[in-house]
């Protein structure tokens, strides 16, 4: 007999039927801090809800490849990275037109359209060619084969699901911050904290995926789970458009690619150009506004001189019409020295990134083997993510309660810690991880009667590994939200925010590889290999290890990278260019 968890569901609906009662309770209101508070609450329902979305299908797709599609461990574990990989990757593509020509808010709005669809056709396929007989996929009943026509639709709608997802993510992370008035110190104060509170939404989102859904689909309710996902995607965007009278609006600044580019074709044009020894000599135009609309200037910094080439006036400039292409100001030779400083924070985030795939596939496959009741109940393997959540949510409070508080003190940093410093402690949480996951796994295959059963430990024992990728997320990805969000030119911020999604994408792809090189390398005719079809056969511990050992490596190159950054300074008012040349 297996548990069920009553009264979850009825909680749940409860929440839904009062969320917009609530919402346009809180419209109603003309006051600009209600207002403010309105639309940061509108955007965590929001994106909490695609968020339960997302995970309702996403956290235990694992499965349903190898129950629904009979896939086997190491296809299904490459086909989760592929698809994972592939949402951020369409996140720079949602930048992209969000920066460029669409605005982050019809940015947000199109590509939740996308998702929904997406959402809606993967529930139709599923009901009607995929889950045959009705109600297969559990522990104990297998599904027929899937028609040809089913997987196409399949990876159809999970691919639209990705791409709608990945476009929305780093518009609405920007979309939000957008909301706050930097210059009202009360909204200065809530934008510091909305990126913690952001994560927090994503994470209160995921509780009903990682527990309800994920418990009904293992027992078979797949098409049950996937409609209550594209629900919530549907009320997320009703709630999102509904809100739209109260938002702020920042209209794009053009094609960055186009200003990036100039930058490096004026300063190849003028590489044997001497630079002048004064900042104040570089071309800069008149006022307080920079020359891209929407954008505000960016003080000259010395790394990277030869880029400054750009910005360097000579006498062909005096007397021929302004060039773009040969001649740049200083803040848009700026915009490009702030993304080449950014780059290579950015690729040492990657290596995490492999960390925290894990947990979507090699957890679950590792939890899959081990003793998963408890009494007369039964927990699936991919519930056990609720513990990474409960981490999630326990350590945003300790890190704003106890954290910052204590090393505010000791650095006489308001933050507490900086963004970068934040970032690091991520990736040694990470790294310990990985150590204890590699520790249960040793503890686990000693525990296995049977090659053929699942090992007499019970899948409690994983709850140290997912609550330490817990506590380094609200380290590493609340810290890279905020350090690339901030530190991002105000032309490319939504880029400075699929940053931290495109490292997620780099990780899961990077694992694909890791996986198919070390099941090629210790898999032969007379051994099963690291992380064969059957892991009681296997070593997926010295996998662990090895990630380990590569985070660790990453670590060190991840402190040099750091001491060498130097942050964006605006050009706030405060500090003027004297003496700058105006062609």
């Amino acid at each position: 007999m297996t548990g069920r968890p009553a009264g979850v569901f009825e909680v749940c609906e409860e929440l839904v039927v009062l969320a917009p009662v609530l919402l346009l309770a809180c419209l109603s209101s003309p006051s600009p801090e209600q207002r403010s508070r309105t639309v940061e609450f509108i955007n965590e329902v929001n994106y909490g809800l695609v968020t339960c979305a997302f995970f309702g299908v996403g956290v235990n797709l694992v499965v349903f490849l190898r129950r629904v599609l009979h896939q086997d461990t190491a296809e299904a574990a490459n086909n989760i990275s592929k698809w994972t990989g592939t949402v951020y990757i369409f996140s720079l593509i949602g930048a992209f037109l969000s920066d460029s020509y669409w605005g982050r808010y019809m940015t947000c709005t199109i590509f939740q359209i996308i998702y929904v669809t997406g959402l809606v056709i993967l529930s139709l396929t599923s009901w009607f060619l995929l889950v045959k007989p009705s109600g297969c996929g559990g522990e104990n009943t297998r599904c027929d084969e899937p028609s040809a026509p089913g997987v196409a639709l399949f990876y159809l709608s999970t691919y639209m699901i990705a791409f709608g997802n990945g476009g929305y993510q780093p518009s609405i992370a920007t979309f939000g911050s957008d909301q706050f008035d930097e210059t009202d110190p009360d909204e200065a104060r809530s934008k510091v904290a909305f990126f913690s509170y952001f994560y927090l939404a994503l994470n209160v989102g995921s509780i009903i995926s990682n527990t309800v859904l994920v418990y009904y689909e293992d027992l078979g309710e797949w098409v049950m789970g996937f409609w209550v996902s594209a629900g919530a995607a549907a009320l997320a965007l009703v709630l999102f458009l509904v809100s739209t009278p109260k938002y702020r609006h920042f209209k794009p600044s053009g094609n960055p690619l186009t200003r990036i580019a100039q930058v490096f074709v004026a300063a190849f044009r003028k590489r044997h150009t001497k630079v002048p020894s004064s900042d104040e000599l570089l071309h800069e135009v008149e006022g307080e506004d920079a020359h891209i609309s929407g954008i505000r200037k960016i003080l000259h910094s010395n790394g990277f001189r030869f880029l400054d080439k750009a910005a360097t006036v000579t006498e062909q400039d005096y007397s021929a019409p302004e060039n773009p292409w040969r001649l740049c100001t200083v803040t848009q030779v700026e915009e490009v020295k702030c993304i080449l400083r950014m780059l290579p924070i950015w690729l040492c985030t990657i290596a995490y990134s492999v960390v925290f795939t894990q947990m979507a596939s090699l957890f679950v496959e590792q939890g899959s083997t081990m003793n998963t009741n408890i009494g007369s109940f039964h927990i699936p393997a991919a519930s056990m993510s609720l513990f990474d959540i409960l981490s999630v949510l326990a350590f945003i409070a300790i890190y704003r309660r106890v954290v910052v508080p204590v090393t505010s003190r000791v650095s006489g940093n308001p933050q507490g810690l900086t963004e970068l410093q934040r970032m690091g402690v991520g990736l040694v949480i990470g790294m310990a991880a990985m150590v204890a996951a590699g520790v249960v796994e040793v503890a686990r295959l000693k525990r296995v009667a049977s090659p053929d059963q699942p090992s007499s430990m019970s899948v409690l024992w994983q709850v140290p590994q997912y609550a330490l990728i817990g506590a380094s997320e609200v380290f590493m990805y609340v810290g890279q939200l905020e350090f690339f969000n901030g530190q991002a030119p105000d032309g490319v911020k939504s880029f400075g925010s699929s940053l931290c999604m495109a490292s997620i994408s780099l990780g899961n792809y990077v694992s694909i590889m890791l996986v198919s090189v070390v099941t090629s390398l210790t898999a032969g005719d007379k051994r099963p290999g690291w992380i064969p079809g059957n892991l009681n056969s296997g070593h997926l511990d010295r996998f662990y290890f090895l990630l380990a050992a590569l985070s660790l490596v990453d670590l060190v190159v991840y402190v040099a990278c750091a001491m060498w950054y130097k942050g964006i300074k605006l050009d706030n008012g405060d500090e003027k260019k004297k003496g700058a040349t105006h062609v």
